[in-house]
């Protein structure tokens, strides 16, 4: 009999104190994800409501610990981590506050931390941040001329990565997909273009800040930045291509102010873009770039003109001309930009072509051409295709000599005479030397 009312007692004093700790748990860790990156990683906690927390590191051995006050852990926490090289294992410990769940990140040696809280955004609920960065980044190396002439170094940016999605196709396709996949492809392209280099500025699923992409744009010395996009818009009518350059003047258009919006949310869904300072001292370069900026802005748009020139004969386009707009990608004066939107993710078909590698590779060979032609058409001092005297163009039909001189901005004359041609006749197929632009 004592020991049937001792039972029940226990009983009861457990649910008592399983109720108390209910009570205390007013929130909960609902997911953790972890997004390593060549620089940093980045850990995010999915809250159900606003964390209240506090942070501490340890050392010998490197941890990182984190009490998350009146919540509990709802998420398995083994493997978190198996793919990530700076984190050893993400584990609970315990906590002398009631009601306080404790993670421990274990670290394979000491990184610079931040740690910020971010709030609903997107399909996004409450959430705490902390990235671990590198104390020391990789510095770039010099690019050593060959036979005295270098390459031209073309920076790709695959919009968006990380937490950050972008837009969501109506099928669940991911921006951040997408583009990293056209530009994996114009990757290929141009390393396989003798003179020219591409630099990848995002290589893996991962968030980059968009000030921090131009920083790395810069640091790879790069001659020309693409940053490759998916539309999207509140309705799935809309559909085509369209290439962007910035832009200072008001945006009057109201698809503008839709896109430029939507690139200021996601600063807020992969979070904290101007949480970390950057500790160098740019001010200076980026003064003395300011004078190059209408130099730059000559160079984007020509490039914008001939890249759109290759898009529309592989894709409807949303715009023809170059549109103008203050994408946060593009405002480094100091380095010739565009903005490439491939097409709407939010219109049914052109979700499914962006889901299509073959269409995938089309794009890219679009951008890759509209790169290639202008550079050698105005090469940069120093480089291969500087030393080049000539490009070459093969015939197809409908062309005629003058369509040819008005496509690379030459005359008819100077076609004539570094063909040898007698006549203005050109048949198919024929191959024609292309002199550089004067």
């Amino acid at each position: 009999m004592l020991f049937g009312y001792l039972s029940r007692f226990i009983a009861i004093a457990l649910l008592f104190l399983s109720g108390s700790f209910i009570s205390f748990a007013s929130n909960s860790i609902d997911s953790i994800r972890v997004w390593p990156a060549p620089e940093n990683t980045r850990v995010v906690f999915d809250l159900k409501q606003k964390p209240d927390y506090k942070y501490f590191s340890l050392s010998k051995p490197e941890r990182l610990v984190i009490d998350f006050k009146n919540s509990k852990n709802a998420t398995a926490l083994s493997n978190l981590a198996k793919s990530d090289k700076r984190i050893a294992g993400i584990r609970t410990s315990t906590s002398k506050t009631k009601g306080t769940t404790r993670v421990v990140l274990d670290l394979a040696t000491s990184y610079q931390v931040a740690i910020f809280p971010l709030a609903p955004a997107g399909q996004y609920g409450n959430r705490l941040v902390v990235d671990l960065y590198d104390k020391s980044r990789p510095t770039i190396a010099k690019q050593i001329p060959k036979n005295n002439y270098r390459d031209v170094i073309i920076g790709i940016d695959a919009g968006h990565g990380g937490e950050d999605p972008g837009s969501i196709g109506g099928k669940g396709s991911y921006e951040k997909r997408v583009t990293l996949a056209i530009a994996k492809k114009l990757q290929k392209l141009i390393d396989k273009e003798k003179g020219m280099k591409a630099v990848m500025i995002r290589t893996g699923d991962y968030y980059i800040p968009v000030g921090r992409r131009s920083e790395i744009a810069r640091q790879k010395q790069v001659d020309f930045l693409v940053s490759i996009h998916a539309d999207a818009f509140r309705t799935s009518g809309p559909n085509g291509a369209s290439v962007w350059v910035v832009s200072n003047r008001r945006v009057e258009s109201e698809m503008a102010k839709w896109l430029i919006n939507r690139e200021k949310n996601s600063e807020l869904l992969g979070g904290g873009g101007g949480v970390i300072k950057n500790t160098r001292d740019d001010n200076l370069a980026i003064t003395l770039a300011d004078m190059n900026k209408e130099h730059s802005l000559e160079t984007s748009i020509g490039m914008a003109t001939n890249i759109i020139s290759q898009l529309k004969r592989i894709t409807k386009m949303h715009k023809r001309e170059p549109q103008h707009g203050n994408f946060g990608v593009l405002k480094s004066s100091d380095i010739p930009s565009i903005l490439v939107e491939t097409g709407f993710i939010s219109n049914h078909q052109e979700e499914r072509n962006l889901n299509s590698s073959n269409h995938q590779q089309k794009l890219a060979n679009a951008i890759y051409s509209g790169v290639k032609n202008y550079y050698l058409n105005r090469p940069l001092m120093g480089t291969y295709f500087a030393s080049i005297g000539y490009r070459k163009h093969k015939v197809v039909s409908g062309e005629s000599l003058s369509v040819v001189a008005q496509r690379y901005k030459v005359s008819v004359s100077q076609l004539k005479s570094a063909n040898n041609l007698k006549s203005n006749v050109v048949r198919i197929g024929q191959t024609l030397k292309i002199p550089r632009a004067g």
